[in-house]
């Protein structure tokens, strides 16, 4: 979560300046570090409901990130390698965190 974070961080400063690029590059940045701030939050939750409810925030954040991410590939503002890569990893990380909130459910 954290090297997605970075690669995301290190995508938003090559952006072309403008108003768009960069009302839509601190959207991405904002969920997309969101996601491991979250995870981290989980993993100190104080009960089993509290470690659900954070990581469906995660898996929110993680799936706003690839909406985030189609939207700048779709106006031309990233590369098809870059969105590719950062976006297959936002697909991989939210099915991860959907799986785990579907397991700590039926575990409660």
């Amino acid at each position: 979560m954290l090297n997605y974070a970075i690669g995301v961080i290190r995508l938003v400063e090559k952006l072309p300046s403008g108003q768009t690029s960069g009302v839509l590059g601190k959207q991405l940045v904002r969920c997309s570090t969101s996601i491991g701030a979250n995870y981290r939050g989980a993993c100190k939750a104080k009960s089993k409901a509290d470690f659900i409810a954070k990581l469906a925030i995660a898996e929110e954040e993680a799936d706003e990130s690839q909406y985030w991410l189609e939207l700048l590939a779709s106006i031309g503002q990233v590369s098809d390698k870059d969105f590719k890569q950062l976006h297959t990893e936002a697909m991989e990380l939210t099915a991860i965190l959907a799986s785990s909130g579907k397991t700590a459910k039926l575990n409660r």
